[in-house]
């Protein structure tokens, strides 16, 4: 007698704290995509089917980026005045080239893991 095997469905899983939020995957299963655009939450996980639509991480990634790239960013220019005086123009330069792109990826990271957090806790009764 032959038996079908069927792949199983994930019931309650939780996926690894640093998967979820630094690659940004699902909470549940760790595999699909949380994101469907730059900061846009998908609204279903891809691959285990996670509802998705009613997270939602708040203020809170962009709090939380505000302190550490702002406390970074201040030790990083007075590092750079005091050792380098470099003219104003190199300030105005480096740092917003800098600054953006870590802003955005800690965006998604701190959003990711706000997320994980809430379905971890079971913020919302529909998740």
């Amino acid at each position: 007698m032959t038996q079908a095997t069927t792949p199983p469905v994930p019931t309650g899983g939780v996926a690894p704290f640093w998967k979820a939020a630094l690659a940004c995957r699902c909470p549940r299963c760790g595999e699909g995509r949380l994101f469907r655009g730059l900061l846009e939450v998908a609204p279903a996980c891809t691959a285990c089917g996670l509802d998705l639509s009613g997270q939602d991480s708040g203020d809170g990634p962009a709090v939380l980026g505000i302190f550490v790239l702002g406390a970074l960013a201040m030790i990083g220019a007075f590092l750079v005045e005091f050792r380098l005086s470099p003219p104003l123009w190199v300030h105005a330069v480096l740092w917003p080239v800098l600054l953006i792109p870590a802003s955005i990826l800690m965006m998604r990271s701190a959003k990711a893991a706000l997320i994980w957090l809430q379905w971890r806790h079971r913020r919302d009764e529909g998740v």
